[in-house]
């Protein structure tokens, strides 16, 4: 039997295309897998327990949180142990503490609403400048659903923080916060599916002012070919 030199020749071409291919997959998934040894080395490094935090959430809001899930457990751990042990630093900061007190849940710890006592005035309400902090207000919103029942402090929360939310966005449309607290009272975070949620947060990510270009490139790498 002849082979015809234009069989022979869509062969080779065949070959170098998939040559190609493989070639460039090797060099994505090297690169991916550099990614996410950085990102260890983050979590190990990173020694404040705010930056530990934020740092959890935001492997969380990528999708990419279960990679380093023994490193998240130790972390959290920690940090709970050393909120139980002594007055902490963040209970002064609305945002931290919210942070704290949703990652904290979220991971079956089970962090008080009474840590929110030191944001709320003589009659028991939350105090009305906390409008200022919309960061914090935020998050505060976000935690309250991690409410369990019965827990009054964090359905005033919700409440509470839903109402000055609602009129910042009125008042500060196309930026980028704004942007997060209308996505967050469309459906709360604890409500969404993580697989959209991640789509959608990268996106704003790459508009944060202060992001980390290692934690932004990580999940492009890492969904583009599927590595594990």
């Amino acid at each position: 039997i002849r082979v015809s030199r234009s069989f022979s020749w869509s062969i080779y071409r065949f070959y170098i295309s998939m040559n190609v291919i493989i070639n460039f997959k090797n060099s994505y998934n090297t690169r991916a897998n550099k990614l996410k040894e950085e990102v260890r080395i983050m979590l190990d490094e990173v020694v404040d327990p705010l930056q530990q935090l934020e740092l959890i959430d935001t492997l969380q809001r990528i999708g990419l949180a279960y990679h380093y899930k023994d490193q998240v457990k130790k972390v959290l751990k920690n940090i709970y142990s050393d909120s139980q042990s002594h007055t902490d630093t963040r209970r002064k900061n609305l945002y931290a503490t919210s942070l704290e007190f949703r990652l904290s849940r979220q991971h079956g710890y089970n962090v008080p609403q009474d840590v929110f006592n030191s944001f709320k005035d003589d009659n028991g309400s939350f105090k009305a400048s906390l409008g200022d902090d919309v960061m914090g207000m935020l998050y505060l919103y976000e935690a309250s659903y991690l409410a369990v029942e019965l827990e009054n402090t964090m359905e005033d929360a919700r409440s509470f923080t839903r109402k000055h939310l609602e009129e910042y966005v009125k008042q500060n449309n196309d930026t980028y916060l704004s942007t997060l607290v209308s996505h967050a009272l469309e459906l709360p975070l604890h409500w969404r599916m993580l697989r959209f949620e991640a789509r959608w947060f990268i996106d704003m990510y790459e508009r944060k002012n202060d992001m980390n270009p290692t934690l932004l490139e990580l999940p492009l790498h890492w969904r583009g070919w599927g590595v594990s």
